[in-house]
C-alpha cells in the first residue's frame, strides 16, 4: 500500500503525460489545483517560490553556456513545472520587466532566464526557462492562471515553447474573438456604452433607439429602471436621424445607437429582447464598425464562427432600414457617415457556409441582405451628392457640419490656429463659435467636407485624399460598387430565379447616369417592379467601362483616383489599385500589367505598403506622416490583394505577400509579449509607430486579451494561403528574403538588404529612441 500523503483539501494529483497541452486557458486552468504524485508533497516548494541558483544580475553569471548537471532532464515525458502563481509573477516582473510596462519584450534588459522547479521533483530540481518568447509566454500563462483563480499550477513546458504560429492562431480563435464580442442589451450595455472617444466630459451612458421601434425603446427604458446604478439615458431618434443639423446637435450628448435584437423567452413564461452579438475592432473602437466588420467576418468564417458573422450582417440590415446606411460606427456622431461597402460579398460568403438543413430559411436571410444592399446602393452610392452624374463615378462625400467630434482634442489644432488668430480668440473659443455657426469660414467648411470624406473612405488619414477626397472617384470605391452590381445580379439570377421584389419603398437612381438624368426630378420607385439580373450586369458593365476610361492609366500600368472637379487623374500611387483584381473588373492584360509592372512599387519586406514613398512626398515637422501612407501596412490592403491575385491565377504572388505579412506579425508576437496591433510599419517591421494616433492593441498587461479585429482576421486568412513548408518557416521566423530570395526590384532590394542587417532589437530601440549600441 502506498504511503498516505498529506496535502491541502481539494488538491488533485495527475498522471504525467495524460493531459492535453495546447487547449484554451479555460480548459487548461479551469479545474481544481492539480499536482503530480512523483514525490511526497512535503518535499515540494509549492508554498513558496524558492528557485535554485537564482541568477544575480551583474553579480553572478546569468548567461550559462550549457545546462548544469543538477538541471532536470526530460527522459520519460514532457517537462512540467510546479509554480506558485503570485510569487512567480512578482519575480518575473521584478527581474525581467525592466521598462515597467508589465510585458516581457526584446527591449527589456533582464537576464532573459529563470529557473523553475520541475513537477517530477516536486520543485526540488529546477530547469532554466530562457529567452524572450518563453518568458513572455510564462508571464501570459501566469496571468491566465490568475484569471481562473489559481494559486498554484502544474505548467507544461509545451505551453511556453509552443509553435508561435499555432499559439497565435489558437489565441485568436479561442480567446481574442470572445474578448472582442459585444451585445447591446441589458446584460451587455455596461461594457459597450463605454466610449474612449467621448471627450465631452460627460460620461452618462446613453442609447439612441430608432424611430419605429417602440418595443425596443420600452425594453431599454425597463433596463434603465431595473439598473438605476447605470443612470442610462434612453432617447428615441426622429424619422430622419441623419439630418446634418440634428446630428450636430447630438455632439454634446453622444451615445450608442441601438442595433438588431432577437425576441426570446425570458425564462418566466414571457418574451423579451436579446441583443445579437457582434465583434468590435478593439482598443478605442468599442462599437460595431462597417468595413472592419467585413474583414473580421472573413476571420470568423475561417474559425467556424458562422453564426457570429451572420449576426453582423443582421445588424447592417437593421442599420440600412433605420439609419439609412451602414454606419461608419454605431455611435451618434457617425449618423451622417458610412464606409466602404462590402455587404454583398459578406452576405454571400456567409450564405455559402450556412447549415444546409434549412435551405428556405437561408434563402430568406440572403433575400433580406440583398434587398438592403440594393436600397443602400440606390439611396447612398448612386444618389447625389455621392455620385458625379457627369462621369457616373461614385465618391465618398458624406453630409455633416462642424468639426468631427470623435477625434482627439488636439487633432485639428494646426488647422484651426490660423482662423483663431484671424479672429483674435483662442482655438477652443473659435471651435465653439465655428461649430455653433456664429463664425462663418467657407474655406474651413471645404476642408471639413473633405475630412469627413476621408473618414468615410476608411483611410483616415492620407496625403492621397487630403483636401480633395470628396471630389475623388477612387479606384477602391468603384471596384467595391462593381462587385456590388455583379453580386446582386448573380444572387438574383442564381438564388431568386431572376426575379426579386423590393419591399421597402425608395427612389431608384437613373441609369445610365448623366447630368440630364439626375437633373430630372422624376424617379422610378423601388416597389413599382421586380429586379432582374440583366439590369445589374448592365450597371456592372457600364461601371467597368467608366473605370477603364477615367481610372486606368495605360502608360503607368496602374489605376488612379479621378478628380471629378479638376477632371483629371490624381497621380498618387495607391495599393487600392489591386482591389480591381478582388472585384474582377480588370482584364487579364490589365492584371498582368499590375502584377508585372506595378506590384513591386508596393511590396516591401513586411508585405504591401499603402502607397509609394514618392507619392507620399517628403515628411517634416510641418508635414508629418499619415497613417494610411508609406511605410504603413494595413490588413484590408493585404487581404484584398491576396484574394485578387488568387482570383486571377497568381497564387504564388499571393502566397509570397501573405508570408511577408504573417512573418511581420509573427516576429512581433514572439518579440513583444504576444502583441497583435492595428497596423505596422512594413519597412522597419515594427508596430512601434508614431503617426497620428500611434497604434492600437498595444495597451495590455501581462497577456494580450483581444489583439485587434482585422489584424486577427488577416492572420487566420493569411494562414490559409500558406503551404505547409511556408507555415513551418514562418513559425521559425525565417525572413522572406531568405525564403524567397532578394527582391527583383533594385530599389527595394537595397533598402531591404540594409534592413535585414538590422536586428529586430535595434529596430525596436530606434522606435523607442533608445541607443541600441549601449550594452544592457
Amino acid at each position: 500500500m502506498a504511503p498516505a500523503l498529506n496535502h491541502p483539501t481539494g488538491v488533485t494529483f495527475v498522471d504525467d503525460g495524460h493531459r492535453s497541452v495546447h487547449v484554451d486557458a479555460a480548459t487548461y486552468y479551469g479545474g481544481g489545483e492539480a499536482f503530480t504524485r512523483s514525490r511526497t508533497y512535503s518535499h515540494s516548494h509549492i508554498h513558496g517560490y524558492n528557485p535554485k541558483r537564482t541568477p544575480l544580475f551583474e553579480e553572478d553569471t546569468h548567461m550559462r553556456a550549457r545546462r548544469m548537471s543538477h538541471d532536470e532532464k526530460s527522459v520519460t515525458g514532457p517537462r512540467r513545472f510546479l509554480i506558485d502563481v503570485e510569487e512567480t509573477i512578482r519575480v518575473v516582473l521584478e527581474q525581467e520587466d525592466t521598462d515597467g510596462d508589465f510585458q516581457i519584450s526584446i527591449t527589456d534588459a533582464g537576464p532573459k532566464m529563470m529557473a523553475l522547479g520541475t513537477a517530477t521533483s516536486n520543485g526540488f530540481k529546477t530547469f532554466d526557462v530562457r529567452g524572450t518568447y518563453m518568458l513572455s509566454n510564462l508571464l501570459q500563462e501566469l496571468a491566465l492562471a490568475r484569471d481562473h483563480g489559481r494559486k498554484r499550477i502544474v505548467l507544461d513546458e509545451g505551453r511556453l515553447s509552443e509553435n508561435p504560429v499555432d499559439r497565435l492562431s489558437r489565441m485568436i480563435k479561442n480567446s481574442f474573438w470572445h474578448s472582442l464580442t459585444r451585445r447591446i442589451d441589458g446584460d451587455g450595455l455596461e461594457i459597450i456604452t463605454a466610449d474612449p472617444k467621448n471627450r465631452t466630459g460627460r460620461v452618462q451612458p446613453r442609447i439612441y433607439v430608432p424611430h419605429g421601434e417602440p418595443t425596443m425603446a420600452e425594453y431599454y427604458r425597463k433596463v434603465a429602471r431595473e439598473k438605476p446604478h447605470m443612470n442610462l439615458d434612453v432617447q428615441v431618434l426622429p424619422p430622419k436621424p441623419d439630418d446634418a443639423v440634428f446630428v450636430k446637435s447630438l455632439n454634446s450628448k453622444p451615445g450608442l445607437l441601438a442595433l438588431a435584437m432577437n425576441e426570446v423567452d425570458d425564462g418566466k413564461g414571457g418574451r423579451t429582447l436579446k441583443g445579437i452579438p457582434f465583434i468590435v475592432p478593439g482598443a478605442r473602437f468599442n462599437e460595431l464598425y462597417n468595413w472592419d466588420s467585413y474583414f473580421i467576418s472573413l476571420g470568423l468564417l475561417v474559425d467556424g464562427q458562422v453564426t457570429m458573422a451572420k449576426g453582423m450582417v443582421d445588424h447592417f440590415i437593421f442599420e440600412i432600414k433605420h439609419y439609412g446606411k451602414i454606419l461608419n460606427g454605431s455611435r451618434s456622431y457617425y449618423l451622417c457617415r458610412t464606409q466602404p461597402p462590402f455587404l454583398t460579398d459578406m452576405a454571400l460568403q456567409i450564405y455559402n457556409q450556412l447549415d444546409r438543413s434549412d435551405v428556405e430559411s437561408n434563402r430568406q436571410w440572403l433575400k433580406r441582405a440583398i434587398q438592403a444592399a440594393i436600397k443602400e446602393y440606390h439611396t447612398i452610392w448612386v444618389a447625389e451628392p455621392r455620385i458625379d452624374p457627369k462621369t457616373g463615378l461614385s465618391r465618398y462625400r458624406p453630409d455633416g457640419l462642424g468639426i468631427p467630434p470623435e477625434t482627439e482634442a488636439t487633432h485639428f489644432t494646426h488647422i484651426l490656429e490660423p482662423y483663431a488668430e484671424k479672429h483674435g480668440i483662442s482655438v477652443l473659443e473659435f471651435s465653439e463659435k465655428y461649430n455653433n455657426g456664429v463664425l462663418k469660414e467657407p474655406t474651413l467648411d471645404e476642408y471639413f467636407l473633405h475630412d469627413r470624406a476621408v473618414r468615410e473612405s476608411g483611410h483616415d488619414t492620407s496625403y492621397r485624399l487630403e483636401k480633395r477626397c470628396a471630389n475623388l472617384g477612387t479606384i477602391d470605391l468603384q471596384a467595391l460598387l462593381y462587385k456590388y452590381e455583379v453580386d446582386i445580379g448573380t444572387a438574383i439570377r442564381e438564388v431568386f430565379d431572376d426575379e426579386l421584389e423590393l419591399e421597402e419603398d425608395f427612389d431608384l437612381a437613373p441609369f445610365p447616369p448623366s447630368v440630364e438624368a439626375y437633373r430630372n426630378p422624376y424617379r422610378e420607385r423601388s416597389t413599382s417592379r421586380s429586379q432582374n439580373s440583366d439590369e445589374w450586369f448592365e450597371r456592372a458593365d457600364h461601371r467597368r467601362d467608366m473605370i477603364d476610361k477615367y481610372l486606368w492609366n495605360e502608360n503607368k500600368k496602374l489605376y488612379f483616383d479621378y478628380d471629378t472637379v479638376l477632371e483629371k487623374q490624381s497621380l498618387y500611387e495607391s495599393v487600392t489599385a489591386f482591389w480591381a483584381l478582388w472585384a474582377g473588373c480588370a482584364s487579364e492584360e490589365q492584371c498582368w500589367n499590375l502584377v508585372s509592372q506595378s506590384l513591386k512599387k508596393f511590396e516591401v519586406l513586411g508585405g504591401l505598403v499603402s502607397g509609394t514613398e514618392e507619392s507620399r512626398g517628403k515628411i517634416s515637422l510641418d508635414r508629418p506622416n499619415r497613417q494610411w501612407d508609406y511605410p504603413y501596412a494595413w490588413p484590408p490592403h493585404q487581404i484584398m490583394t491576396w484574394v485578387g491575385l488568387e482570383r486571377y491565377g497568381y497564387l504564388e504572388d499571393a502566397q509570397r505577400l501573405s508570408y511577408r505579412f504573417l512573418y511581420m506579425m509573427t516576429t512581433a508576437f514572439v518579440d513583444f509579449n504576444g502583441v497583435v496591433p492595428e497596423k505596422f510599419d512594413a519597412v522597419k517591421l515594427s508596430h512601434l509607430v508614431d503617426a497620428e494616433y500611434g497604434n492600437q492593441g498595444l495597451d495590455f498587461k501581462m497577456v494580450p486579451r483581444e489583439g485587434f479585429g482585422w489584424m486577427n482576421a488577416a492572420y487566420q486568412v493569411g494562414l490559409s494561403f500558406l503551404t505547409t513548408h511556408m507555415r513551418r518557416a514562418v513559425a521559425t521566423c525565417t525572413s522572406p528574403e531568405v525564403l524567397f530570395g532578394p527582391s527583383a526590384n533594385l530599389e527595394n532590394a537595397v533598402a531591404q538588404a540594409a534592413l535585414a542587417a538590422t536586428d529586430p532589437l535595434g529596430l525596436a530601440m530606434e522606435s523607442l529612441n533608445i541607443d541600441a549600441s549601449v550594452p544592457a
